[in-house]
C-alpha cells in the first residue's frame, strides 16, 4: 500500500481527480497520478534505505518537496534546501508521459491498441535499456524523458486491454521481461467482443475469450472506422471504429458508472506495474544514481569552461584556486556541489568534458590544466560552452574563463537556443591579452559574450588578469543551494533610473551586482536609510568593486520590504539582485493539443507571435504550495523602455498555475512573480533568469526511437511561418559532431507547413547510452525572424542479451542459530552461492540489497562469480542483486527464519527472484 508520506506528497504535486487516463493539463489526470504515486513511493523507499545505510534517521517534517529532499539528504543538508530540481524532474516525467497522447496519438504500439502486444512490449524493453544506458553515462534528463514515455505505454496496457476483465490481480510481468513469451494472445481472426449499441455495456467481451483467458485489446481508429471482423473497439467519440459492429469499446480510461470496478482495477494494476519497472531501473542504477535521476541531490553544480591557450596561465590559476576554495569551504554543507564539470577549450580543439561527483577528482583534473598553444587567433569558446550546456544538468551555473573572442561565432544561435531550453545561467570572466587582439574579426567581439550572459541571466565581467582572483567571489556566491533571482534589468544606453524591488523574510545572503563603467548609485531600504557607491562599508551593506563589477552584500537585519536603487550612468549597465530562499518557481511555455486525450505540451522554441502566450507555472514554498498565495504573474522586458504584460491565472491545484498572457511584449522578456509567504506573512517577488522572445516561425519534429551506432537516422521535420514567405535558411548542429545531412534552405508559404528530412549518423564505435542534443533552427532570408527546436535522442547498441543473472546455493551453515531470536546476538550464520550469467554479456556487479551482514565475492570468470555472506543470526534474511553489463538484474532471496522450516542445502531454499518480477512491499 502507499505510505502516508507518499499520499501526502502526492497531494502536493498532483492536481485533478483521478478519473481518466489522460495527460497532465487535460483535466482529470490518472496517468499523472499513477506515475506520481509510483515515483514518490519509490523515491521515499530509496531515501529511507540510503538514510539507514548512512546512519541517520529518515523523518520528513512535512509533505513538501523541500522537506522530502531535506530528510533524504540528512545531516549533510544543513542550511537552505531547494526542492526545485526534484519538482522539475517529476514534471519532466509527467510531461513526456502526456506527450505520448499527442506525438503518437495514432500509434497502436504506444497505447497497446489494436492488439499490438509484441510491438508495445518492444517499446518498453528498448526504453528500459535506453534508460539504464543513459544513467550509466549520467545522462539523467534523457533517462527521465524516456521513462515518462514508456510508463505511459505500460500503464495503457491495463486500461486498453482485457487484462483486468480476465480476473488477473497482479501486473503482467512479461511486459518488462523480454525473456518470457507473451502468452495466449487472441489471433487476428478471433472474434473478441459482442455488439454494444449503447457503447457503455458492463462487459462486451465474448464469454469464450474470458473462459480461455485470451488476451486482446480494443482497436482504435482516429481517421478510419475499419477494424477486423468481430474485434473489440477502444471506444469513445474519438474512436471511429466504435460505431462499427461490434459497437462500443473496452477502454477503462474514464471512470463511469458502468465500469467503476474495472477502471479502479486498471488503475491499481497500472500503479503496481509502474512500481515494478521503477524497481528494476533502481536496482540497475543503484540508489544514489536513481535519486540523482530524480533530481534529489545537493542543488549546486559547479561547471567551468576554461580557455587553455598560451596566455591563460594566470586565468587557469585563478579558476583552480576558486575550485579549491569551493571544495574546501563548502565540504559537508548543503552548499557542497553535487557535481563538478570541467570543459577545457583551445585552438582548434575543445573538450573532453569531465563530470564527477568526487571533489578530489575535480581537484586533480583542474590541476592538470596548463596554458599552451593558441596564438593570436580567437578560440573555440562557444564549442566548449555548447558541450557544457548539453552535458550539465538544467538550471546549472556555468562559468567561462577566456581572454579571446570566439572563433566559432556561428554557434551563437545554437547557444542561445540551448540557454533558453536548459535555463542555465552563463557568466563570463573576460581578461585582455593585448597581443592576441590584432587579428580579431569585427564579427567576433567580447560583445557576443555580453549578449549571451544577459540572455541567460548571468554576468559578463571584464577585469585585468591581476584582478581576476578578486572577481571570482561571484562564483562562491552563486555556486550555492536555493539561489533565486529577485530582480534583473539591463540598460543600453545607460540612463538615470530608480529600480524598486521587494525583499522578503525568507531571503538570506542577499547580494546586488552591477556591471558597467562610470556608474553612480544610491541604495535605499524600506526605512529610508541610504548608502551610496562611495561607502565601502555602510549602514546597508558592504561594497566591493573590481573591473566592471560592483558587488553589494546586504546586511541581514531589517531587510524585509520594498527597497530601491537609483543608478546613474551614460554607459550600458546591468543590475541583478539575488539571494538564497526555498521560495521559488519553475515554468514552461506550453501549447494545448487536442485529440482523444487533450492536454498541454511544452514548447521547444520561442512562443508564437500573434497569439496569447500560455505558461504552466509551479510555485514552491518552505511548506509546499499551501503555504503560498500567488499574486501577479507578468512578462517584463529587461531593457528600456520597460514593458509589463500582465496575465490571467487559473489555479490548477497544488501550486500549479496556468498563466495566459494576451499581449506578449515585443523583444526579450522574462517572467516575474509576486505573492505572499503565509509562513512569515511576508510578500515576495521572484524573476526568471532566462530571456525569451516570440516568433512567427514554428518548427515541429519528434524523435520516436533510439538511434543505432553506425546507422543513418532519418528525422522528419516541419517548418511553418505566419510571417513573410520565401527562402528560409536551415541550420542543424549536434553536440557530438556526428555527421549530418540537412537542406540548407526551404521555401515557405505563409500559413502552410513545409516538410523536410534530415539524417544523422552516429559512428559505429559510439558507446551505448550516449546522449545527443540536436538544435535545428530556421531563419528568414532577411534575418528578421527565426525559431529553433532542441531535441534529445540516445544512441543504443542493439541488445540481444535479455537473460538475468542466476544464482545457485553451494552451502548454508546456520545450525548454530537459536530458535529463540532473542538469543541470536552472539551467533553467526554463513552462506555461499554461485552466480552466473550463462552465455550473456557477463556479470558486472554484485551487491547486497537486503541484510546487515558482510558480502564478499570472488570472480572465477567473466560469467561466473562465487559469493560468500556472513551475518549475525539476528539478521535472518538476505537478498543479493547481480547486474550484468547491459543492465539485466537478477535478485536472489534466502531466509533462515525458523517458521519457514529448518535450513537445508537444497536449491529449493533459494527463490531466484528476478528483480522485475517483484512488487515493492511496504
Amino acid at each position: 500500500m502507499t505510505s502516508v508520506l507518499g499520499i501526502a506528497l502526492l497531494t502536493l504535486v498532483l492536481s485533478g481527480s483521478t478519473v481518466a487516463f489522460v495527460p497532465i493539463g487535460g483535466g482529470a489526470s490518472t496517468h499523472v497520478s499513477i506515475t506520481g504515486t509510483a515515483l514518490l513511493q519509490k523515491v521515499t523507499e530509496t531515501c529511507r534505505v540510503v538514510a539507514e545505510e548512512e546512519g541517520h534517521e529518515f523523518k520528513p517534517t512535512g509533505s513538501s518537496p523541500e522537506e522530502l529532499v531535506q530528510a533524504c539528504l540528512g545531516p549533510k543538508a544543513t542550511g537552505k534546501v531547494s526542492g526545485a530540481k526534484f519538482h522539475s524532474a517529476l514534471q519532466e516525467i509527467y510531461t513526456q508521459n502526456g506527450l505520448v497522447d499527442r506525438d503518437f496519438v495514432n500509434s497502436a504500439p504506444h497505447h497497446f491498441n489494436s492488439e499490438a502486444f509484441v510491438e508495445g512490449r518492444s517499446l518498453i524493453i528498448e526504453g528500459m535499456a535506453a534508460i539504464k544506458a543513459n544513467i550509466r553515462k549520467e545522462n539523467f534528463q534523457a533517462a527521465r524523458e524516456t521513462l515518462g514515455r514508456i510508463l505511459h505505454t505500460l500503464q495503457d496496457f491495463y486500461s486498453h486491454t482485457n487484462w483486468v476483465e480476465l480476473g488477473y490481480t497482479e501486473p503482467y510481468i512479461n511486459l518488462i521481461r523480454p525473456d518470457l513469451a507473451l502468452e495466449n494472445l487472441a489471433g487476428v481472426d478471433t472474434a473478441t467482443c459482442s455488439d454494444c449499441a449503447s457503447g457503455t455495456c458492463l462487459n462486451s467481451i465474448l464469454p469464450n475469450i474470458l473462459n480461455e483467458k485470451k488476451l486482446t485489446s480494443g482497436y482504435m481508429g482516429i481517421f478510419s472506422s475499419a477494424k477486423p471482423k468481430g474485434k473489440c473497439s477502444h471506444g469513445g467519440a474519438a474512436d471511429l471504429t466504435s460505431t462499427a459492429d461490434p459497437r462500443g469499446g473496452i477502454s477503462k480510461d474514464e471512470r463511469r458508472s458502468d465500469n467503476l470496478a474495472l477502471h479502479n482495477s486498471a488503475v491499481k494494476e497500472a500503479t503496481a506495474a509502474s512500481l515494478q519497472l521503477l524497481q528494476d531501473i533502481r536496482l540497475a542504477a543503484g540508489n544514489n544514481d536513481f535519486l540523482r535521476m530524480m533530481g534529489i541531490a545537493r542543488s549546486a553544480v559547479v561547471c567551468f569552461v576554461i580557455d587553455t591557450t598560451g596566455s591563460m596561465s594566470i586565468d587557469i590559476h585563478a579558476a583552480r584556486e576558486v575550485v579549491y576554495e569551493i571544495i574546501d569551504s563548502k565540504k559537508g554543507t548543503q552548499d557542497e556541489p553535487s557535481e563538478y564539470i570541467l570543459v577545457p577549450f583551445n585552438d582548434p580543439g575543445f573538450g573532453p568534458m569531465v563530470r564527477t561527483t568526487d571533489p578530489d577528482k575535480m581537484k586533480s583534473e583542474i590541476s592538470k590544466l596548463t596554458a599552451s598553444g593558441g596564438g593570436d587567433l580567437p578560440e573555440m569558446c562557444l564549442s566548449g560552452l555548447q558541450l557544457a550546456l548539453t552535458g550539465a544538468p538544467a538550471s546549472s551555473q556555468i562559468y567561462v574563463f577566456t581572454d579571446a573572442v570566439a572563433k566559432d561565432i556561428g554557434l551563437k544561435d545554437s547557444i542561445v537556443a540551448l540557454i533558453r531550453t536548459t535555463k542555465s545561467t552563463v557568466s563570463f570572466f573576460m581578461t585582455s591579452a593585448i597581443k592576441r587582439r590584432r587579428r580579431y574579426s569585427r564579427a567576433a567581439t567580447f560583445e557576443v559574450y555580453k549578449d549571451l550572459a544577459l540572455a541567460s541571466g548571468g554576468q559578463a565581467i571584464q577585469v585585468t588578469k591581476k584582478q581576476l582572483s578578486e572577481a571570482t567571489s561571484i562564483i562562491l556566491d552563486t555556486s550555492t543551494s536555493a539561489l533565486v533571482t529577485v530582480l534583473q534589468r539591463a540598460r543600453s544606453p545607460g540612463k538615470q533610473e530608480t529600480f524598486p524591488f521587494m525583499l522578503d523574510e525568507s531571503l538570506k545572503n542577499i547580494t546586488i551586482y552591477l556591471t558597467g563603467t562610470a556608474i553612480t548609485f544610491t541604495l535605499t531600504n524600506p526605512a529610508g536609510v541610504s548608502q551610496s557607491q562611495s561607502e565601502a562599508s555602510g549602514k546597508l551593506g558592504t561594497l566591493n568593486t573590481v573591473g566592471n563589477l560592483w558587488r553589494i552584500r546586504v546586511d541581514a537585519d531589517n531587510q524585509s520590504g520594498t527597497w530601491q536603487i537609483n543608478i546613474n550612468s551614460k554607459q550600458p549597465y546591468t543590475l541583478k539582485v539575488t539571494g538564497q530562499s526555498t521560495i521559488t518557481f519553475i515554468y514552461d511555455f506550453v501549447e494545448s493539443f487536442k485529440g482523444p486525450h487533450p492536454g498541454y505540451a511544452i514548447i521547444s522554441g520561442r512562443p508564437q507571435a500573434g497569439q496569447p502566450a500560455t505558461l504552466m507555472l509551479s510555485v514552491l514554498g518552505r511548506k509546499g504550495p499551501s503555504s503560498m498565495t500567488i499574486g501577479e504573474v507578468a512578462l517584463v522586458t529587461l531593457s528600456s523602455p520597460e514593458t509589463v504584460s500582465n496575465s490571467t491565472t487559473t489555479d490548477m491545484g497544488s501550486g500549479n498555475i496556468l498563466v495566459t498572457v494576451n499581449a506578449v511584449p515585443e523583444g526579450e522578456f522574462v517572467v516575474t512573480l509576486k505573492g505572499t509567504d503565509k509562513v512569515s506573512d511576508s510578500k515576495f517577488q521572484r524573476q526568471s533568469t532566462t530571456q525569451m522572445s516570440i516568433s512567427k516561425v514554428n518548427i515541429q519534429a519528434v524523435v520516436d526511437s533510439s538511434v543505432r551506432p553506425g546507422e543513418a537516422f532519418k528525422l522528419t521535420f516541419s517548418v511553418l511561418t505566419q510571417g513573410s514567405g520565401g527562402q528560409y535558411k536551415i541550420n542543424a548542429r549536434n553536440d557530438r559532431d556526428f555527421p549530418m545531412t540537412v537542406p540548407s534552405r526551404l521555401t515557405l508559404t505563409t500559413g502552410e507547413h513545409t516538410n523536410s528530412t534530415m539524417t544523422i549518423t552516429p559512428p559505429a564505435n559510439t558507446p551505448s547510452g550516449t546522449d545527443v542534443t540536436l538544435t535545428l533552427d530556421a531563419m528568414s532570408s532577411s534575418g528578421a525572424d527565426s525559431n529553433y527546436i532542441v531535441l534529445r535522442f540516445s544512441v543504443l547498441t542493439k541488445i540481444t542479451d535479455f537473460v538475468q543473472p542466476l544464482c545457485e546455493v553451494v552451502n548454508v551453515l546456520a545450525d548454530d542459530c537459536p530458535a529463540d531470536v532473542s538469543q541470536c546476538e552472539p551467533f553467526k550464520w554463513e552462506l555461499s552461492a554461485q552466480l552466473t550469467d550463462g552465455n550473456g554479456t557477463g556479470i558486472e556487479s554484485i551487491s547486497l540489497y537486503r541484510g546487515s551482514g558482510n558480502l564478499s565475492t570472488t570472480s572465477l570468470s567473466t560469467h561466473f562469480i562465487q559469493a560468500n555472506y556472513i551475518a549475525s543470526c539476528c539478521s535472518q534474511i538476505v537478498e543479493v542483486v547481480a547486474l550484468d553489463k547491459v543492465g539485466n538484474v537478477g535478485k536472489c532471496y534466502h531466509s533462515i527464519v525458523h517458521s519457514a522450516g529448518p535450513p537445508a542445502l537444497t536449491m529449493s531454499l533459494w527463490l531466484c527472484l528476478l528483480v522485475s518480477a517483484l512488487v515493492t512491499r511496504f
